[in-house]
């Protein structure tokens, strides 16, 4: 009795560790929810090539008190491609890093950050046309589509021309559960007004770099989240337009 019992728990582990080579397995060749696609999604973003983005001027000769003066909401937009290094200044303006703390140029409740910025670029000198993000810590671009995208994104912005004209458009988006998780509800309200002062922000550079630009709120949600890309827990804010006008 004793023998019979002894062979069938060897048969119980037996199977036991059949099943769990089975289960290794399995984990390697199927796509698991929330596991392999997620790890799929981090490796293209950490194999994406990086730009890095010309090093910002904090000197100019325009003074706050003119860019304030001269800050104008402009819907019309020339032909003409931006400077790579104007691009990265507005950028700067919007979200870079301004101390070895990692504070930014905006204020952010509790320094929480909730920001993203992305940019439908059309034409920017040496950079080809796609979808951009910016990663503020190394002041730099990961491209994460190819092709041009800014009639997409004007068509999901209730098909407001001047969209599509633009050389560049930001994109704002937010991930509200960062300042949430410190400041509960309220911290919702935190996020919207973070929003204003990174776009105030890039308004006024625009005035040293002799370019003109306008905030967007009109538009469909998921649909700028389908042009652009965006991951789940972030949200479209902001739609910024920027080029250069007829009368800049």
């Amino acid at each position: 009795m004793y023998g019979l019992a002894g062979a069938a728990a060897h048969r119980v582990l037996l199977i036991i560790a059949v099943l769990g080579l089975l289960g290794a397995a399995l984990w390697f060749v199927l796509p698991v929810a929330n596991g392999e696609f997620a790890m799929n999604a981090q490796e293209v973003h950490n194999t994406s090539e990086r730009i890095d983005l010309p090093q910002p001027v904090r000197e100019s000769t325009v003074s706050i008190e003119e860019a304030l003066e001269k800050r104008r909401s402009v819907r019309d937009f020339t032909q003409e491609a931006v400077s790579l290094e104007a691009l990265g200044q507005l950028l700067w303006a919007a979200q870079g890093i301004t101390s070895d703390a990692g504070k930014r140029t905006a204020p952010s409740a509790g320094a929480t950050y909730p920001l993203e910025i992305y940019v439908v670029v059309e034409r920017v000198d040496g950079l080809d046309a796609g979808i951009y993000h910016y990663v503020p810590d190394t002041h730099a671009l990961v491209q994460s589509a190819t092709g041009r995208f800014a009639r997409d994104l004007q068509e999901a912005a209730l098909d407001q021309g001047f969209i599509g004209e633009a050389p560049i458009n930001l994109v704002v988006a937010a991930e509200f559960q960062r300042t949430q998780n410190r400041y509960g509800a309220r911290g919702e309200r935190y996020v919207y007004m973070e929003a204003g002062h990174a776009t105030q922000n890039v308004y006024l550079q625009c005035q040293s770099l002799e370019l003109e630009a306008v905030v967007v709120g009109a538009f469909t949600d998921q649909q700028v989240k389908a042009v652009t890309e965006l991951p789940e827990p972030q949200q479209p804010l902001y739609i910024m337009p920027v080029g250069k006008s007829d009368g800049s």
